[in-house]
C-alpha cells in the first residue's frame, strides 16, 4: 500500500532534500529512520527538491508498505527516533498510484528578509541592511504572470525538458522590520526562487527598473537576472494535491 508522509525539517545541516553519496541529506535521514522502525528497507520520494539550507514547513513524500501497523505510534516514534531538525506530522495512506512528486498541482514558498540586526534572525533569514522599495518589488512581481518561460531564473546546466511556469501568486509583505515574498506556482525551476528574489531586490535597491525585469525574463538569459540570495531564508511553505 502506498503513504504519504507529511513532515517539515530546518536545512541547515543538510544539503538539501535529494540523497548525495557524500553529504548528509534530508532524504537519506527519512529512509534511515522509516527503515529502522518498519524493519525493512524504505525509499522515500519527494515532492521535490530543495536546495543546500533550504527549509521546508510543509513537505510530502511517499513510500509503499505492506504490514499493518499503528501509524499514529511510529510518527510518535520517528520524531523520538529522528533529529531535532526534522518533524513527522502524520501518515495519509492513499491508492497505489498517487505520487508525491507528479501529483502536487502547486507549491508555495516564502522568502524573508530582516532590515535589522538581530542575533536571532540570522539563520532564517537574510540580513539586507539597505532601504528596498517595497511598492517597486510588488509592482515587478506583477511581471511575472505575463509570463511562463523562465529559463532567466533557472540554475544553468540543468537535465528539465522545459522551463514553463504557471505563478499564480507573487507579493511582498512587510511586517515591521520583516520583508517576506511569497511566491505560488505549479511547479519551480532549480533555483527559481532565489534568483527571482535577487532581480526584485535590485529593482527594490534601485539598480533596475520594472521594465527591466520584463525583459531579463525574455533574455531567457540566467546572467541577465539578479544574483541567487542566500538559501537560508527560503522556505518551502505548502503543497497541494486534487486528493488532499
Amino acid at each position: 500500500m502506498r503513504y504519504f508522509i507529511e513532515f517539515a525539517y530546518n536545512g541547515k545541516n543538510y544539503c538539501g532534500w535529494q540523497y548525495q553519496p557524500h553529504s548528509p541529506s534530508v532524504q537519506e535521514t527519512l529512509n534511515k529512520a522509516l527503515s529502522t522502525l518498519l524493519r525493512t528497507p524504505i525509499d522515500v520520494v519527494g515532492a521535490g527538491r530543495t536546495d543546500t539550507g533550504v527549509h521546508a514547513r510543509q513537505m510530502y513524500a511517499h513510500f509503499d508498505f505492506d504490514a499493518q501497523v499503528n501509524w499514529e505510534v511510529i510518527a510518535h516514534k520517528l520524531n523520538a527516533f529522528l533529529p531535532q531538525d526534522i518533524v513527522v506530522y502524520r501518515f495519509i495512506p492513499l491508492h497505489d498510484d498517487a505520487h508525491a512528486r507528479f501529483d502536487a498541482t502547486s507549491r508555495t514558498y516564502e522568502y524573508h528578509i530582516h532590515t535589522y540586526k538581530d542575533a536571532f534572525e540570522n539563520e532564517g533569514s537574510w540580513y539586507h541592511f539597505h532601504p528596498l522599495n517595497v511598492d517597486k518589488m510588488n509592482e515587478a512581481a506583477q511581471v511575472l504572470f505575463n509570463h511562463t518561460d523562465f529559463k532567466c531564473f533557472s540554475k544553468t546546466h540543468t537535465d528539465v525538458r522545459t522551463y514553463n511556469c504557471k505563478i499564480t501568486h507573487a507579493k511582498w509583505e512587510q511586517h515591521a522590520n520583516k520583508l517576506v515574498f511569497t511566491i505560488t506556482a505549479d511547479r519551480f525551476l532549480r533555483n527559481m526562487v532565489r534568483a527571482i528574489v535577487g532581480t526584485l531586490v535590485n529593482v527594490g535597491l534601485g539598480k533596475i527598473t520594472v521594465e527591466d525585469v520584463d525583459k531579463i525574463i525574455q533574455s531567457r538569459d540566467r546572467g541577465h537576472a539578479g544574483a541567487s540570495v542566500p538559501a537560508h531564508g527560503l522556505y518551502l511553505t505548502k503543497v497541494i494535491y486534487p486528493y488532499l
